[in-house]
């Protein structure tokens, strides 16, 4: 994860859209139309991500009219870190969170020791979190 603590475009997107199709499909096909018009993702970028789902075994895509996308296993059981490792979220673990080239134990940055505790703690959050976590009434998509 890159040192401004947020996420990617893609990654960003792509939770979004498995979180939305968890909580929103009850078993009914969703198209990409759809997707592309309640998540406010530009229909050309979120068909891309739906086929990269799809390819990642995240997705099922059913084509033709009454086609869509749902879910290719069970919500409860795809952690958001399989997601994010899946549009390589954390390709560059040694990036500095000062921002000066690589940072590992023998070239380290004054923040260096102090940012590893939380770095960890938040891999364990998306280790520990699934789609059906982020199950919700009142959360904004």
């Amino acid at each position: 994860m890159n040192h401004k603590m947020e996420l990617n475009n893609t990654s960003q997107y792509a939770i979004r859209v498995l979180s939305y199709i968890a909580n929103h499909s009850d078993g009914k096909l969703l198209s990409a139309r759809e997707l592309s018009e309640v998540l406010n993702i530009p229909y050309k970028f979120l068909t891309k991500i739906v086929t990269d789902l799809v390819k990642e075994n995240f997705l099922i895509s059913v084509r033709g009219r009454e086609g869509g996308n749902k879910l290719s296993r069970d919500a409860s059981e795809i952690t958001i870190m399989e997601v994010l490792n899946a549009f390589n979220e954390f390709n560059n673990q040694s990036a500095c969170i000062l921002g000066i080239g690589a940072c590992d134990m023998h070239k380290r940055c004054a923040l260096h020791d102090q940012w590893v505790k939380p770095k960890d703690m938040i891999h364990q959050m998306f280790k520990n979190t699934t789609l059906k976590d982020l199950d919700g009434e009142n959360f904004k998509i």
